[in-house]
């Protein structure tokens, strides 16, 4: 019984460090560049799109269908970048805790 007591005091200190890591995940941003930072997404650490700078050399007509390559790699990499940042801010928040692989809190 000890046990389970102890258990429901971790689960409710991880939860109050959830709530505490989800709010501050809207103020950390990553950014992801493609084309040698010709074009640069910002993202908040949750995966939303806060900004997208293009170089003034890519707005050429025939140059569209790369610009649209180079904005897809960019996400890629910005939203690689906000799941590392998600991925070690859960692991401090839940450290102690028995969580199975893969479980996704948010």
């Amino acid at each position: 019984m000890r046990d389970i007591m102890g258990l429901m005091k971790q689960v409710q200190s991880a939860q109050a460090k959830l709530q505490e890591m989800q709010a501050e995940m809207e103020t950390v941003e990553v950014e992801g560049e493609a084309g040698g930072g010709l074009v640069k997404i910002r993202l908040n650490a949750k995966g939303t799109m806060r900004g997208v700078s293009i170089d003034a050399t890519l707005l050429k007509a025939e140059e569209r269908e790369i610009l649209e390559d180079l904005i897809v790699a960019a996400h890629a990499e910005a939203r690689k970048k906000a799941e590392a940042v998600l991925a070690e801010k859960m692991k401090d928040a839940t450290g102690g805790l028995p969580l199975p692989p893969g479980l996704k809190l948010f």
